[in-house]
């Protein structure tokens, strides 16, 4: 089974504007999201930019997208139906995996379907569903050689708190995925959004159980995490018996200003090719160089 494939990795949109926050859906958390937003987000996060970058993509014509949450901001309900429609411009459900990111479960949202408005790109396929998938997390999707497992690591939390939390059932349930993907040959892709790894993220906003994960990732194997949430580029790797899963983080799509550590906007083009035990995994970053510039590519390396 020798072939190629490429997927392009984006996260963080942050979408603009924030609308319809009305009395019913104040309460500290979001008050003080809605601050900060005021104060400095929405001088970074640009929708244009987004969109910028998803017609680059568009041009690079990838097999499959991969979006590792943080499409809104405060979690109200018109951010869910813009993120939706913003989904809808990058592809359908069949070329687009999404993984929800903290701000997407921001706080709790009383009668209102939140991140079910889109669960279509967050759902096994047939395929999937035959692996004993998740009805929810994780799900399981193919595409050709590649078998996407998307993890979610997003919970609501207290103000000031960013931390993410995937729970015993759900990290069983990768590890029993990753092994049976294993057998069958497959390149496993993990989605997160979250760093999986310990020591990734300052306190408060990590992976709460990524101790845990980085377990199954040492026993049961994987190729390749996908993930976003610092919103800067990161490389690390986890060995296994069966050689080596890399972990690549990736800025914000919507950056149109550098603040501290985190750049301009950009995405990760990866090219993964060959075979079982004989994976090729390249990687393209391609964003801005500067706010008015084009989209160029930025770094290219291979992943050994």
């Amino acid at each position: 089974m020798t072939a190629t494939f490429t997927i392009a990795h984006l996260s963080d949109v942050h979408l603009s504007p924030i609308v319809g926050f009305t009395p019913r859906h104040w309460n500290a958390k979001r008050a003080l999201g809605f601050i900060n937003w005021q104060r400095k987000r929405r001088f970074v996060h640009r929708r244009a930019i987004a969109d910028r970058l998803v017609a680059d993509i568009k041009q690079e014509h990838p097999d499959h997208t991969a979006v590792t949450g943080d499409l809104i901001n405060i979690g109200l309900p018109a951010e869910y139906e813009a993120a939706a429609a913003w989904l809808a411009s990058v592809g359908s459900p069949s070329n687009v995996s999404l993984v929800p990111g903290n701000h997407d479960i921001y706080t709790r949202l009383r009668h209102d379907r939140g991140i079910g408005r889109w669960s279509d790109y967050m759902a096994s396929d047939a395929w999937g569903q035959s692996k004993g998938a998740a009805a929810d997390f994780p799900y399981v999707r193919r595409v050709g050689s590649i078998a996407i497992v998307g993890l979610c690591s997003a919970i609501p939390t207290a103000p000031g708190i960013a931390i993410g939390r995937m729970g015993q059932t759900q990290i069983a349930t990768a590890a029993r995925i990753l092994e049976q993907l294993r057998h069958e040959g497959l390149f496993r892709l993990v989605m997160i959004h979250h760093p999986p790894l310990p020591g990734q993220a300052r306190a408060n906003h990590d992976l709460a159980d990524a101790a845990g994960l980085a377990q199954v990732l040492a026993i049961s194997g994987a190729e390749l995490v996908l993930h976003g949430h610092n919103h800067r580029p990161m490389t690390a790797s986890v060995s296994h018996q069966n050689g080596r899963a890399h972990v690549i983080g990736v800025a914000s799509a919507s950056a149109g200003r550098v603040q501290g550590h985190e750049p301009l906007a950009r995405y990760n083009l990866i090219r993964i090719s060959g075979s079982p035990g004989n994976w090729r995994i390249d990687q393209r970053q391609r964003g801005l160089a500067s706010v008015d510039g084009p989209i160029i590519d930025l770094e290219q390396r291979t992943l050994d």
